[in-house]
C-alpha cells in the first residue's frame, strides 16, 4: 500500500443549528477542509452518517452532498457503523488512497439530530442497539452504559467521584475549544446535582444531542509534499466488531472490538500503546472513557477510574485524552464524531490547538465506536 497523509481538516461550530440544513453543514465542513489544505481537488468522497433517514427523512447522501457542493461527478459513498460511522468513513478513504484508486479522498462526517423531538432522537439512536433483545424491552443507551458502570463499580470499586472526574476534565478541555457545543467548565457538585438518567449515570455523564459536521482530506505522502500545508501521516488503522447485545458477550466490561481494532492499528503502525503520546476517545458516557482506557492497555482492567481521578488523562498528564473536550463537551453528532477526532489529533500534531495545545507530542490515536462498542475503529497519526 501507498503511504498516506492528511493535508486538510475542516470543522464547523457544533450545537443546535436551527438555521442550517444537513446538506449545508456537510458542505461547509468540506469547503473549510479544502481551504485548509490549499487545494480544491477531490477524487472521491466518503460520507459518515448514522441515520439521515430517521433524523432528517433524507437518505442518498452520496448524491445530496456532492450536489450541494457543485461536485456532481465525483464518486461518493455513504458509510454507516452507528456512532462509528465517521471513523469508518475515514478508514474507507484511507483504503481508497492507499490502494491507488484515488489520489485525493475526502471523508466527511455529518449528523443533524435536533430537527426532531427528544423522544424521536432516542428512538433513532436506539436503532444502533439490538432491537429484539434490548430496544424492544425499553433499554436505551444510557441504560446499557449504566449497566457497565454498575458492574465496574461492583467489581473494581470504581467510585462516583471517579466517573465525575472524566466529565470535569473533558469540560475543562472543551472550554478551550471554540467549536465545542458546551465550551464551559463544570464542577463535581454540578455533576451530582444534574438529573439522574440511569443509575449511576446522571445527565452530565451523558453526551448531548448535536448538529455538526467535520471533514478531512487524505492523499499520498508523495502528493502531500507538493503542497504547502504540513501533512500528518496516517501510519495505522484498524477495525473490529463484537456482539451487538451486551447479553451476548462473555464480559460486559471487556470491549473486545476496541481491543482488536487498536491491536490492528498499532500493528500496522509498528508501535505499542506506550509509544502513543495522546488520544481522542469515544466518551459517549463517562464510563466509556474509563473502559476504553483499559481496553487499549493504557492501564490495567479496573484501574481506569483511579487513573482518571489521579490526572493521568489530563492535558498535563502522561497520557492526555480528549483534549478537544470529547463527545461530552465538544458534542456528539454521531456520524461526524470520528472525523472530528481526526481533526483534533491533526490540529494538535501541527501545534495549532491554542490554549489546549499539548507539549512534546509526535504520535496520536483516535478511537471511535458504535453503540455499546459493537463496532470500533482506531487510527494512528504521526508527525512526518
Amino acid at each position: 500500500m501507498r503511504k498516506i497523509a492528511i493535508i486538510g481538516v475542516g470543522l464547523i461550530k457544533w450545537g443546535e443549528l436551527w438555521e442550517t440544513s444537513l446538506r449545508q453543514i456537510a458542505a461547509e465542513a468540506v469547503f473549510n477542509c479544502l481551504e485548509d489544505a490549499g487545494t480544491d481537488r477531490i477524487d472521491s468522497m466518503f460520507i459518515g452518517n448514522m441515520s439521515g433517514g430517521l433524523f432528517n427523512g433524507q437518505e442518498h447522501l452520496s448524491s445530496l452532498i456532492p450536489d450541494q457542493m457543485g461536485r456532481n461527478n465525483i464518486p461518493a459513498m455513504r458509510v454507516e457503523s452507528a456512532c462509528a460511522s465517521g471513523g469508518m468513513a475515514v478508514r474507507t478513504a484511507c483504503i481508497e488512497v492507499a490502494s491507488g484508486i484515488s489520489d485525493y479522498a475526502v471523508a466527511v462526517g455529518v449528523e443533524k439530530m435536533t430537527d426532531i423531538s427528544g423522544q424521536e432522537a432516542t428512538y433513532a439512536l436506539a436503532t444502533a442497539a439490538d432491537q429484539d433483545y434490548e430496544a424492544f424491552h425499553g433499554v436505551t443507551f444510557p441504560g446499557l452504559y449504566a449497566m457497565m458502570a454498575k458492574a465496574h463499580m461492583d467489581r473494581y470499586g470504581t467510585t462516583r467521584d471517579q466517573l465525575s472526574s472524566v466529565v470535569i476534565k473533558n469540560h475543562l478541555n472543551g472550554s478551550m475549544n471554540p467549536n465545542a457545543q458546551f465550551p464551559f467548565k463544570i464542577t463535581s457538585e454540578q455533576v451530582m446535582k444534574s438529573p439522574m438518567i440511569a443509575d449511576p449515570l446522571r445527565l452530565l455523564d451523558c453526551s448531548p444531542i448535536t448538529d455538526g459536521a467535520a471533514a478531512v482530506l487524505i492523499t499520498t505522502v508523495e502528493e502531500a509534499k507538493k503542497l504547502k500545508r504540513q501533512p500528518v501521516l496516517i501510519s495505522g488503522f484498524g477495525h473490529a466488531s463484537d456482539s451487538i447485545a451486551l447479553s451476548s458477550r462473555k464480559d460486559i466490561l471487556q470491549l473486545e472490538a476496541v481491543e482488536l481494532s487498536a491491536e490492528k492499528a498499532l500493528k500496522m503502525a509498528d508501535k505499542t500503546i506506550k509509544e502513543i503520546d495522546f488520544a481522542e476517545f469515544h466518551d459517549c458516557f463517562s464510563i466509556a472513557e474509563i473502559l476504553v482506557l483499559e481496553a487499549l492497555g493504557v492501564v490495567a482492567h479496573g484501574d481506569g477510574g483511579k487513573a482518571s481521578m489521579d490526572g493521568l488523562t489530563a492535558l498535563d498528564g502522561s497520557f492526555p485524552v480528549n483534549s478537544s473536550g470529547g463527545l461530552k463537551s465538544k458534542g456528539h453528532p454521531v456520524g461526524a464524531t470520528g472525523v472530528a477526532q481526526i481533526c483534533e489529533v491533526v490540529t494538535q500534531l501541527r501545534g495549532e490547538a491554542g490554549e489546549r495545545q499539548l507539549k512534546n507530542i509526535k504520535t496520536g490515536l483516535t478511537q471511535n465506536m458504535g453503540g455499546s462498542a459493537g463496532s470500533s475503529v482506531v487510527h494512528i497519526l504521526e508527525v512526518i
